[in-house]
């Protein structure tokens, strides 16, 4: 999948720079074309002549090549790659990346980029750990940026913890699912739901949750890259996907997404139910806003319909069902509880005990729990990259 794939590689100032001459080494061993750029500081660590010997290309660190005057076009560089992979990639370089900063080739590249970036974080765990390299994380996250995680092990300055940059060969495996999984849904149809619902009490107050809906967005468009045709039913959120093959629906209430769950599933392969419905409503909606009053509110609940069950039991051979339960106690025997009532063929366990995880954040770490294998735990990453691990299991699993 990476013959003739051009992949430029941006190494910056870690001590980790060392595996970058590996990595370089794969991708033409893959036989993708691979050309380097270098921070400043990423010459302390391995020399330019290491990575242009390994690449068969010249390495570029600055604006120019030295007294020649000769300018290294970024613009260039951003439109000739099919992927860039920033590996190591520093805490200094993660924080100019996602404040755009621009005091080098390789960040004026970046922002130059069109095409998928990837970046592979190396730094010592208490670096890693600080609230302002992860919210640096989460912000190219958002910017449709994909993390290669870096690893649990023993650290340069002596300390065991997360930090460690990723091995060369699981970077390269990524670039193989990337460019593989174009077109592999081709001619499927995908239907996500996503988000809160709202059960209004009155013209002013409702009854929700916390849910953003960014798991269900991920989730979507990562089908959408794979080719498929997906229509997203989402509740209230605050996000968009502005892509051709994704159709949005916006509902506030449970028996409104219900009613085009029910409407668009007959025609779905792949059916993703991973909105957080709200279980009961208020019995009757007060048409005036509620007055308050010294005696207190007493509102009556019911239940809302169960969109999941209800697609359960409609569901024909060939379609593909998957659902997400949301614990805080037993959480593995709830889960496969609700595998089997709802006939999902794979749901997907959050636990609010592990930290990171639940509503709100743009980090998951879940448990994929399906028919056809084991249990699988995904650590603590992106929620793009849980979506991507759960829709290779899904493809796997169809095509099995």
């Amino acid at each position: 999948m990476l013959a003739g794939k051009r992949i430029l590689l941006g190494v910056t100032g870690s001590i980790a720079a060392y595996k970058a001459a590996v990595l370089v080494r794969l991708l033409v061993k893959a036989q993708a074309e691979v050309k380097v750029v270098m921070t400043p500081a990423a010459g302390d660590f391995i020399t330019p002549l290491t990575l242009a010997t390994l690449s068969k290309n010249p390495v570029l660190s600055g604006f120019t090549n030295g007294n020649s005057g000769q300018w290294n076009n970024h613009v260039e560089l951003g439109l000739w790659a099919d992927a860039l992979v920033i590996a190591p990639a520093s805490a200094n370089t993660l924080a100019k990346m996602a404040n755009g900063l621009c005091d080098n080739l390789l960040l004026a590249t970046y922002l130059s980029a069109r095409c998928k970036v990837f970046f592979a974080p190396a730094m010592d765990l208490d670096m890693w750990q600080h609230g302002s390299t992860q919210a640096n994380i989460n912000k190219l996250i958002s910017y449709g940026n994909e993390m290669v995680s870096p690893e649990y092990g023993e650290l340069a300055s002596g300390l065991t913890g997360n930090g460690r940059m990723a091995e060369p060969e699981q970077i390269v495996s990524r670039l193989h699912s990337f460019f593989s999984a174009a077109n592999r849904l081709a001619g499927k149809k995908a239907l996500v739901t996503a988000g809160p619902t709202y059960e209004a009490i009155d013209p002013v107050r409702f009854i929700g949750n916390n849910s953003s809906g960014k798991m269900g967005f991920a989730i979507a468009e990562e089908f959408a890259r794979q080719g498929a045709e997906v229509h997203l039913i989402s509740g209230p959120t605050q996000l968009d996907l502005h892509i051709p093959n994704v159709k949005i629906s916006r509902v506030k209430s449970a028996d409104e997404m219900h009613r085009l769950a029910m409407r668009y599933f007959p025609e779905t392969d792949i059916a993703v139910l991973s909105a957080a419905v709200a279980d009961f409503k208020p019995a009757t909606m007060a048409t005036q806003k509620i007055k308050k009053t010294d005696t207190g509110l007493t509102i009556q609940l019911v239940k809302n319909p169960d969109i999941a069950a209800d697609l359960g039991k409609i569901k024909k051979d060939g379609q593909y069902n998957v659902g997400f339960a949301l614990e805080t106690e037993n959480e593995q025997a709830n889960a496969e509880k609700k595998l089997l009532s709802k006939n999902f063929d794979l749901i997907v366990l959050n636990s609010l005990n592990d930290p990171g995880a639940g509503f709100g954040h743009d980090t998951n770490q879940v448990t994929l729990i399906s028919r056809k294998h084991e249990p699988k735990k995904i650590s603590l990453r992106g929620k793009k990259e849980i979506a991507a691990e759960l829709v290779k299991i899904i493809i796997e699993d169809i095509h099995a």
